[in-house]
């Protein structure tokens, strides 16, 4: 079979037909139920359990539709809405016989043994659609002009296909339409920068560049539409759950508010009726969401824009989504347990993955000492070992002076890494270079040899004497063939190092279950964290989380009650009890350096709710686009955001962020320098 890939554009020559209102076919489309579907392909889709409903079609033989159409093919040249009466991707052999009206995009166009056949795209799916020249020769004539992206309207008869021709990876793979009128609605005029239908099986991927140039081509590829409706079902499904089974309440807090310390810079928006000042686009609507409660709104939540004006990666963006939540009068166990009935539902419902009841937790202590992260990774093992006190009076200056200087000494083992990485590699190689990019200076490792020694640095083995070696080992749970990674310092720089070979040995040496969903709590975080540049406290979280009641007596070093959700070493969301009482909010906002006039002026408004009734309330935030990343198998959340911003914070697509009028700015009485 030959097969024609028609890109170029083709401004069609031929006579232009229009069909008189006496002999045009008349189509009514009442009504159309449609259940949406999730999908990887266009092409995998199980059926709509729901059909099209139509009415009102003119019954008439093939004879007499020929004979009653005097031009049977034109393209449209002026603006026009065609009904439809079908949906492409939702046809099936139990409309065979059937005459429908399609709409859509030609995603494909070949010639084979006189014929030509095209598929046909619209957001259901793909049908194939093929001409007979010898009974709708013109019909026949416009396809065979036809090109990839085109925007048609064909009309026809739904048929079975020949049993050779049935393509079973297709969900309408047993039928086509046999083309009789075909409109074109509008003409592709510029050269494609990529091929739509193909591209989700280029061996060589598109530049994302040109995918967020050209974003509406983008999001007509199967994989990017399954990753929208993907999304738009997550929301669908939180917001009928937390409504219809938990009573929440669904309300806007402002986008133009007032700035306030958060932890990221703001975007900043000037005022023009009041001159020199500004607005700040929200990083949250924390503080709304309280006064929420305080105003009596018992269950909260927001499908919540937020900005924040930070350094972009992977999973970042500088506009982003979140489900956000609030509830008054709800214990810590209760709030976990509502989150964990709504998180299990999602994946159930969306991917069909049972997730364990309850959620296995770790306190933030724990996972900092057992992996080095308070978002970890638990697919698989390495945990990581202390042996600071084994090295207490080692002979090894290096580890002595690190433990000196309030310093520790923890280690990562991996099995049968001794032959997996090679000296070199862990001297020169892409271990250390992962090491140094978490701020190591250096990598000591020892390899255990199949007769038990040691090798590594000499004075590092000589430091470990019989006795010392065998509870080093043993703490390690190491064995011949094992190799140990060392990372010695502030006890911060040596969870960073550890975490990050953690996760590098583990992708690398293929230890991760990609099978397995691990999701858990971190519970009990600390309050407050030092500052080391500069040299304050400052919120883990952030200022309004509740402090653990048995901590009040030093909030310094209170645990907050504070607790985040992390599946596979992500976070996806993260939440605390706040705090409900004036006197105890103000002693934590002095804490981390601001005044009692300070927080007057920043946050008076959220001081005075407190004073006038405010409950004891809690919530939770979740990244929407994180979230469906993950459950969508994508790499980035540029994937499932219809049009989002670029790593340097730019739209591609627009253009944006750009220049402005000149008067727009004496407007706003804004200067240039």
């Amino acid at each position: 079979m030959s097969v024609i890939l028609r890109v170029l554009p083709d401004i069609a020559t031929r006579s232009i037909h229009h069909l008189s209102t006496q002999t045009r076919p008349l189509f009514h489309l009442n009504r159309i139920i449609l259940q949406p579907v999730l999908r990887k392909s266009f092409c995998a889709v199980s059926a709509s359990t729901t059909e099209p409903v139509v009415s009102n079609l003119p019954t008439t033989s093939k004879e007499q539709r020929q004979q009653s159409v005097p031009g049977s093919v034109h393209e449209t040249p002026t603006l026009e809405w065609v009904n439809r009466n079908g949906l492409c991707g939702e046809l099936s052999e139990k409309d065979v016989g059937r005459e429908v009206r399609l709409c859509g995009w030609v995603a494909l166009h070949r010639g084979h043994g006189g014929l030509t056949f095209i598929n046909l795209r619209d957001h259901s799916g793909i049908v194939q659609v093929t001409t007979l020249p010898n009974e709708f020769p013109e019909a026949h004539s416009m396809v065979n002009d036809l090109r990839l992206e085109y925007v048609v309207s064909i009309q026809g008869v739904v048929r079975l296909r020949p049993s050779d021709s049935v393509n079973k990876n297709m969900r309408t793979g047993m039928i086509e339409v046999t083309a009789e009128q075909v409109q074109v609605l509008n003409s592709v005029k510029a050269k494609l920068p990529f091929l739509v239908t193909s591209a989700d099986d280029a061996k060589d991927s598109i530049k994302e560049e040109i995918r967020l140039r050209y974003r509406c081509l983008d999001l007509r590829r199967p994989q990017m539409s399954s990753n929208i409706m993907l999304r738009h079902q997550v929301v669908k499904l939180m917001r009928r759950y937390l409504e219809d089974v938990h009573g929440f309440v669904e309300i806007e807090t402002p986008i133009l508010s007032r700035s306030t310390p958060e932890g990221a810079r703001d975007y900043l928006v000037p005022s023009r009726v009041q001159p020199g000042t500004f607005y700040a686009l929200p990083q949250s609507p924390q503080l709304f969401k309280q006064m929420l409660m305080v105003s009596g709104f018992d269950k909260y939540y927001q499908i919540a824009r937020c900005f924040r004006d930070e350094d972009l990666r992977a999973d970042r963006q500088p506009e982003f989504t979140q489900l956000d939540m609030e509830l008054a009068f709800t214990p810590l166990e209760d709030m976990l347990t509502l989150n964990e009935d709504l998180i299990r539902k999602v994946f159930l419902d969306i991917k069909g993955v049972d997730l364990p009841n309850p959620f296995p937790r770790l306190t933030y202590a724990e996972a900092m000492n057992r992996y080095g992260s308070d978002r970890p990774d638990t697919r698989f093992d390495l945990e990581l070992k202390d042996v600071s006190d084994i090295f207490s009076d080692s002979s090894f200056k290096v580890f002595t002076d690190a433990l000196n200087n309030r310093g520790i000494i923890k280690v990562l083992c991996i099995p049968s890494g001794a032959k997996a990485f090679s000296n070199t590699a862990l001297k020169k190689g892409n271990i250390v270079s992962e090491a140094i990019k978490s701020g190591a200076k250096g990598l000591p490792f020892l390899k255990i040899q199949e007769d038990g020694q040691l090798e590594g640095v000499p004075a590092l083995t000589s430091s470990l004497d019989p006795t010392k070696k065998e509870l080093f080992l043993k703490r390690c749970e190491a064995g011949s063939g094992d190799l140990i990674l060392f990372a010695v310092g502030p006890a911060s720089s040596v969870n960073k190092t550890l975490d990050r070979l953690r996760l590098y040995v583990a992708n690398m040496l293929g230890l991760v279950d990609q099978s397995k969903h691990s999701i858990l709590w971190v519970t009990d975080f600390p309050m407050f964290e030092w500052n080391d540049s500069e040299q304050r406290l400052e919120a883990l979280h952030h200022p309004f989380t509740a402090p653990n009641p048995e901590d009040m007596n030093d909030l310094a070093s209170a645990r907050a009650l504070a607790y985040d959700m992390v599946y596979n070493g992500v976070e996806i969301g993260g939440g605390s009890l706040r705090i409900y009482r004036r006197d105890v909010q103000q002693k934590a906002l002095e804490i981390v350096g601001i005044s009692l006039e300070q927080a007057e002026a920043k946050f008076g408004y959220l001081l005075e709710a407190l004073d006038m009734g405010a409950p004891p309330h809690g919530g939770i935030a979740y990244g929407l686009d994180r979230l469906v990343m993950l459950l969508s198998g994508s790499s980035s959340i540029r994937d499932v955001i219809a049009f989002p911003k670029t790593t340097t914070a730019q739209c591609a697509l627009t253009r944006s962020p750009s220049e402005v009028d000149p008067q727009q700015l004496r407007d706003l009485s804004y200067r240039l320098q």
